[in-house]
């Protein structure tokens, strides 16, 4: 005959508040992109961010106003973009490789208290080479900060300032292309796709 086992309620009311504790604490993916607008937008809120349509971009001749501190809201990659700086020299010519000295500050809009920059000596730029097909960027890191937290692939919205930027070096009279961008999780690096983190940038390019 087999022997029943019982178990005291107290123990079974126990486990039952923790399985409603461990449903409640789950995310989902919807979850998770709400949290990643609100931060955006709390963001964009304290920063005092002026948010322009892309054709207003367009009709400004394809510049943001660094002194109302305009970003572009790019459509296509849900990027927001301010070109700070549009550079010297000329631009990626299609079918063009180049070489480029990449300075950043990178901030998680989620965690606020979390970032990587290589602005400050004595870290060396971060190198990546990109390559320019008609319209499209392909980038990768070959060495820097970058390369060593998120491997050699270049975030998808850090190719999206480049139609319109320059990039030689410094001249008498112009500085470096330098931009601002907030890069939603679906343009970001392993860390922000695989978590829903919305990512500030300030970036300077030069080749």
């Amino acid at each position: 005959m087999k022997k029943m086992k019982f178990f005291p309620i107290a123990t079974l009311v126990m486990t039952a508040l923790l399985m409603l504790t461990s449903c409640n604490d789950y995310e989902t993916y919807a979850d998770k992109k709400e949290k990643e607008r609100d931060a955006i937008s709390d963001f964009i809120r304290y920063k005092n961010i002026k948010t322009i349509a892309e054709s207003d971009f367009i009709d400004k001749g394809y510049a943001t106003d660094t002194t109302t501190n305009e970003f572009v809201y790019m459509n296509n990659t849900g990027v927001y973009m301010q070109i700070v700086r549009i550079g010297c020299g000329e631009p990626l010519r299609n079918g063009e490789n180049a070489t480029l000295k990449v300075r950043f500050f990178e901030q998680n809009l989620l965690d606020t208290a979390y970032c990587v920059t290589n602005i400050r000596d004595p870290y060396d730029p971060d190198i990546m080479t990109i390559n320019r097909t008609g319209n499209t960027y392909t980038a990768s890191f070959t060495s820097g900060l970058m390369y060593s937290a998120y491997s050699a692939s270049v975030p998808s919205g850090w190719l999206v300032p480049f139609r319109y930027l320059k990039l030689d070096g410094p001249t008498a009279t112009e500085d470096i292309a330098k931009v601002r961008l907030i890069v939603p999780h679906t343009q970001g690096h392993s860390i922000a796709s695989g978590n829903v983190y919305p990512y500030f940038y300030e970036i300077t390019f030069q080749r």
